[in-house]
C-alpha cells in the first residue's frame, strides 16, 4: 500500500491547499471509508475511498469497473496482513492498479463484487439513502416459519436500530434446511447473518446473486470481466436519495 497523510494527498488532487485541507480535516469534513478522518491520518488513493464535503476525491485515471465472482475464503480488500487471498489476488496485475472493492461480502460468503477506481459509483452503490437493490440467495438451518419471514421483511432490531424493510422470500425447504431469496437496499456489517442467527436459523451458505442489474451470470466463480461503461454509469444514475 502506498498510504500517505490525507491533508497532502487532498492538496496533491487539485482540491484545495494544504494548509485548506488541514482545516477541512479539523472541522472533520473528510471521510475515509465512511468514518471521519482526522489531522495526521493516512490514505492510499488506490485502495480507500475518500470523501471531503460528501464528494468523492475521484481519481485522475480512467474509470474501470470490474465484477468477480469472489469464493468463500477469500477477503474482500486490497491487502491483508495476514497473508490471506484477497479480492484484488483474483486479478491479474496488469489489472488491479488502483482499483478497491465497492462493498464487501465477508470470507464465508460468495458471490458478485465490483471493484472500481471510480468514488462516485463507491459511495452511490455503499450509502444507504442511494437504496441500491443487491440479490442474495441464502440457505439456513431449520424451517423458517411464515412469522419468521415476516419479523425479517418488517425489520429487525441490530445494534439498537431496526433495519430496513426487505424482500424476503422461502423458495424451497432442502432437508430440514430452507433456501430463501433475499433484497436488501441497505448492507450492515453480516447483517443477513447476524439477523437469520436472532430467528434461531444460522446461515448455512450465502451467495449474492446481483447488484441492481449486474450479475453473476456468465461467471463461474473466482472469475471476473470488466464491464461496460453503460453497465456502470447506470448504477450512478440510477442513485437516488430514499
Amino acid at each position: 500500500m502506498n498510504e500517505i497523510r490525507l491533508q497532502k494527498l487532498i492538496s496533491g488532487s487539485g482540491l484545495c491547499s494544504r494548509r485548506k485541507a488541514e482545516q477541512l480535516l479539523n472541522e472533520k469534513r473528510v471521510l475515509v471509508n465512511g468514518r471521519t478522518a482526522k489531522l495526521g491520518d493516512k490514505a492510499d488513493r488506490d485502495c480507500d475511498l475518500i470523501i471531503v464535503d460528501g464528494v468523492p476525491l475521484l481519481g485522475k485515471t480512467a474509470s474501470k469497473v470490474i465484477a468477480i465472482n469472489k469464493p468463500k475464503g477469500v477477503i474482500c480488500s486490497c491487502s491483508d496482513p495476514q497473508g490471506r487471498l484477497t479480492i484484488i489476488d483474483l486479478l491479474p496485475a496488469e489489472e488491479r492498479k488502483g482499483l478497491h472493492p465497492v462493498g464487501r461480502l465477508d470470507k464465508d460468503s460468495r458471490g458478485i463484487i465490483l471493484l472500481t477506481n471510480n468514488g462516485e459509483l463507491t459511495l452511490k452503490l455503499t450509502h444507504p439513502r442511494y437504496s441500491h437493490c443487491k440479490t442474495y440467495m441464502v440457505l439456513v438451518e431449520g424451517k423458517l416459519s411464515q412469522e419468521s419471514i415476516e419479523q425479517w421483511r418488517n425489520g429487525i432490531i441490530l445494534n439498537g436500530r431496526k433495519t430496513r424493510e426487505a424482500y424476503v422470500e422461502l423458495t424451497e425447504h432442502l432437508n430440514g434446511r430452507s433456501l430463501l431469496k433475499i433484497i436488501l437496499k441497505e448492507g450492515r456489517n453480516r447483517q443477513i447473518r447476524r439477523i437469520a442467527e436472532i430467528l434461531g436459523h444460522p446461515v448455512i451458505d450465502l451467495q449474492r446473486i446481483s447488484i441492481e442489474q449486474i450479475t453473476i451470470n456468465g461467471l463461474s466463480e473466482g472469475k471476473w470481466r470488466i464491464l461496460e461503461e453503460k453497465e456502470w454509469t447506470r448504477l450512478i444514475k440510477k442513485g437516488k436519495m430514499y
